[in-house]
């Protein structure tokens, strides 16, 4: 099971990436891309340094009690951070009608942007999460507006079912964001995609 898997999350290196766990100094690069109304589109706000400070802490809280949390990709060469890119369990204080699930997830920096970053990093996660942490599902979920987002999951093999479309629990009635798409992705068909992966095809 994966809540048993504590500490399991490696620290990976590719060709021009670091995929590794959240350290305090990861705080001003953070800080930078959660103030940049770019990356925030599909978000309800930006946040304050004082709010990143605050997601950092639970990043790295949950990091130290799963092993994992959605993790820190950093450009290898210069070592800047360019965002975040992993597996999740969330934790909101309203359940999504999902729950339990474990969820891969991204944001990056605009200068990472269209160059593949996010796919390479997922690809890596989506790996470790099927056969190292043995999970059966993984789900991506971002607002029904966000096509950039959904455009991923599709070259990732994740599937949508409409009836699985929902309304995030954490925002209000009425928001422009609330509706929220959900894609997934089972370790059958994982294993079937990833092999286009590793042809050249995907």
């Amino acid at each position: 099971m994966v809540e048993t898997l504590i500490d399991k999350c490696p620290r990976i290196e590719t060709e021009r990436l670091v995929l590794r766990k959240w350290e305090e100094r990861d705080l001003d690069g953070l800080v930078e891309m959660n103030s940049d109304p770019r990356v925030m589109e599909f978000f309800p706000d930006v946040m304050s340094r004082d709010e990143s400070a605050h997601m950092l802490e639970r990043l790295m809280a949950k990091q130290d009690e799963l092993g994992f949390a959605c993790p820190v990709v950093e450009d290898r060469a210069s070592g800047r951070f360019l965002g975040f890119c992993g597996l999740n369990i969330p934790t909101y204080p309203k359940p999504l009608p999902f729950d339990p699930c474990v969820e891969i997830g991204w944001r990056l920096i605009p200068d990472a942007w269209g160059k593949g970053v996010a796919q390479e990093a997922a690809k890596i996660w989506l790996g470790f999460g099927f056969e190292t942490l043995e999970a059966d599902e993984i789900v991506a979920f971002t607002t029904e507006t966000n096509w950039r987002s959904q455009k991923l999951m599709q070259r990732l093999g994740m599937e949508r079912n409409p009836a699985d479309d929902f309304d995030h629990p954490m925002l209000e009635e009425g928001h422009p964001l609330l509706r929220h798409v959900l894609y997934r992705l089972n370790k059958d068909r994982f294993e079937s995609v990833s092999k286009s992966w590793s042809d050249g095809k995907a």
